[in-house]
């Protein structure tokens, strides 16, 4: 295994108060999941660190993304069981009123508790966090301006971990009132009665799920000709109609032409697949068309590095996250594709690159085994190759498909969905005997079902190695298992 020339240190930086800048054997610029998940592994592997970070330890995913969102939407979950129970199994039961500052306040309760543990693993760590914006200003020299920073030089490589922002339209500039991104919609304030989304991928959907459960009306407008138009074509359709039995409108294969901001709302102007423009009002606006990087005032050029044309920092060794400047290793959502911009991705290249510059010998990510989830109601979860990708790499593949309804808990569920299970197909007559390749899930709690798909596919297992496998009864995973057992010819309810 080839390992960073630790030896290489530049020349000191002196920073403007005379003092030397200060040794360390690592310095992270980030302090979001794969940031100072990299601090935590390269602390507990005996490296001393410096995490750099200008505001809450965390990241967006704790303080505006992930956690806030996935709590709004256990709330959402509650609101919508209420109605089930009342129009499906005869509970009269009703929600009189969402106080909103409550909900508020529980989610910032949550919040607030995990960025305590956060700081806390952190300083039982010995992990040094310097408040303030980090700058490089060589290929191991790093000067942190705030209160609480510094000048460093890494004796052992520095890591980028800045994460993104939202990506924001031409002329539309989000007041956090009428206009809103991802980052903000969830402080915005108040309930309103209607939600325009800007975006059908993960974040919109979510977004647009959470609002139609507190009695939103709600459309979603997506340029792509489906939702989450990266996952598997079945996934999108099983979505979509689940998103459109709730009531929510959705128009893909359309594309935002124009928005005016009048004092009560918004009137965005949507051009059809067909040409056709019409005109849309809505209380908000919520734009949740991707993110990009956030590298401006970095100094990358101070360490010879620069952005590609989509403002990524690409690595040019992925088996170590390294730069093209040695020592110098990126994570997070810095990384372009393969890389896929989530947390718990992020958490994995920081446990790459932790060890990697520990000197220890650490196994590349998989990218293709770690699993995708979208948390609307319903939900998805898929790990792997879809259909089509398989396909297009000239894979003969054998695919089986089941509805979750075709077993009891599905049924008790009552919201559909699907498993959907991808399988080289090496046998003679086009049997399953290859590889798992991807599987797809669309239903109710499928984010909890998809672990054991996710070690199915990165163990290389074949449908025969899992249909051995017995699932309880009943359960939704039962599904998962009645799937594998048809591909391996031993079908019970399905043939």
């Amino acid at each position: 295994m080839n390992s960073t020339p630790f030896t290489a240190v530049e020349a000191p930086v002196t920073p403007a108060s005379g003092t030397a800048p200060e040794e360390t054997d690592v310095i992270v610029i980030g302090g979001g999941t794969g940031g100072y998940g990299t601090a935590l592994r390269a602390a507990a592997l005996g490296l001393r660190v410096v995490l750099a970070e200008r505001d809450l330890v965390g990241g967006t995913c704790l303080h505006r993304g992930c956690v806030p969102s996935k709590a709004m939407l256990h709330a959402a979950e509650l609101v919508d069981g209420i109605a089930e129970a009342r129009e499906r199994w005869g509970v009269k039961a009703t929600v009189d009123a969402v106080d909103w500052p409550a909900l508020v306040a529980t989610r910032g309760d949550i919040v607030a508790r995990n960025h305590k543990g956060v700081e806390g693993h952190l300083a039982r760590a010995g992990v040094r966090v310097a408040r303030g914006t980090a700058r490089l200003t060589g290929t191991r020299t790093v000067v942190v301006e705030g209160e609480g920073g510094g000048a460093f030089t890494a004796r052992r490589g520095i890591v980028l971990a800045t994460g993104s922002r939202p990506r924001l339209l031409p002329g539309l500039v989000p007041d956090g009132r009428r206009v809103v991104t991802s980052d903000d919609a969830l402080f915005a304030p108040g309930l309103p009665e209607s939600v325009l989304v800007l975006g059908g991928g993960a974040i919109g959907v979510e977004y647009a799920s959470f609002h139609r459960s507190m009695g939103a009306e709600v459309t979603i407008v997506e340029a792509a000709d489906r939702l989450l138009p990266l996952e598997d074509e079945d996934v999108s359709r099983h979505l979509t109609r689940g998103l459109k039995k709730r009531g929510i409108q959705v128009r893909t294969g359309s594309l935002l032409t124009d928005t005016k901001l009048p004092t009560n709302g918004v009137r965005a102007t949507v051009r059809t697949p067909k040409g056709d423009e019409v005109v849309l009002t809505a209380e908000r606006l919520l734009v949740a068309v991707g993110r990009t990087p956030v590298t401006d005032g970095l100094g990358l050029e101070a360490a010879g590095l620069s952005t590609d044309e989509r403002g990524f920092v690409p690595p040019a060794d992925w088996s170590r996250l390294e730069t093209a400047v040695p020592g110098i290793h990126v994570v997070g959502d810095l990384l372009p594709p393969p890389s896929l911009g989530l947390a718990h991705a992020s958490f994995a290249e920081g446990l790459l690159v932790a060890e990697t510059l520990a000197g220890i010998p650490s196994r590349p990510v998989d990218y293709a085994a770690v699993p995708r989830v979208t948390y609307s109601s319903p939900q998805t979860a898929s790990v792997g190759l879809t259909e089509a990708e398989a396909r297009a790499r000239g894979i003969e593949v054998k695919v089986n498909s089941m509805p979750l309804t075709a077993v009891a808990k599905g049924m008790v569920h009552g919201q559909g969905g699907i498993v959907k299970v991808v399988a080289a197909a090496d046998g003679a007559g086009g049997e399953a005997t290859g590889a798992v390749l991807g599987v797809h899930l669309v239903g109710p709690h499928v984010s909890e079902m998809i672990a054991e798909s996710q070690l199915i596919v990165a163990w290389d297992a074949e449908p025969s190695d899992v249909a051995q496998h017995v699932h309880a009864h009943p359960t939704l995973s039962e599904a998962v298992g009645e799937t594998f057992l048809t591909l391996a010819g031993r079908g019970l309810h399905q043939h």
